[in-house]
């Protein structure tokens, strides 16, 4: 191949990422109000939204990432009684565990219970999230089962060290379609227990 050519192909990989890093910061994203930011984590207050969840037995954030974000991305895409589209927002947010994990996408702001689309596949639920308090610490790159476990220990650890008391599961939030790699943004999130300090 001829250094014309690579020349040209790196160009319009740069150019397609750069395009998509633009996309993605356009992308509504879930409001949160940053309570504290410490050095290497933020306490943040995440108001109530309306998500559409899918349960499953996946253990690992590969089974959950390829299985759940295709029946959520159709409802989105029109799966639901009015064949209606609805905006990609982020983050998703995985919740993967032993017992039953879970998947969600966050519904745009103007969206709630009683004015979505109902899902066409009855593994999709609307529900609503509880208003929470939560602890955050953010990671470039790729995520992986290794990376997501390694930043959740870490957090747990800088917890510990700040004695905060926390609750339920470490969550992984991904901010970046799959094809995007420049500036991505990952982050592992856990409830605490704010209001009783």
């Amino acid at each position: 191949m001829s250094l014309t050519i690579v020349s040209i192909l790196v160009g319009l990989l740069v150019v397609s990422q750069i395009y998509t890093f633009m996309s993605a910061e356009k992308t509504a994203t879930q409001a949160y109000k940053v309570i504290r930011t410490e050095k290497d984590f933020e306490i943040r207050f995440y108001p109530v939204v309306t998500m559409a969840t899918i349960i499953s037995s996946a253990k690992t954030y590969k089974e959950l990432g390829s299985s759940g974000f295709r029946k959520l991305a159709s409802y989105i895409f029109g799966g639901n009684n009015s064949h209606q589209k609805i905006a990609m927002t982020s983050p998703v947010h995985m919740n993967i565990n032993d017992s039953a994990s879970s998947m969600s996408f966050v519904m745009p702001a103007e969206y709630n219970k009683d004015n979505l689309p109902m899902p066409t596949d009855s593994g999709v639920k609307i529900e609503t999230s509880t208003a929470e308090y939560v602890a955050a610490i953010e990671f470039g790159g790729f995520a992986s089962g290794e990376r997501i476990e390694k930043h959740k220990l870490l957090l747990e650890e800088l917890l510990k060290e700040n004695n905060l008391k926390h609750y339920g599961n470490f969550r992984f939030l991904g901010y970046n379609p799959p094809y995007q790699l420049l500036g991505r943004r990952n982050e592992i999130i856990v409830t605490l227990n704010w209001n009783s300090k």
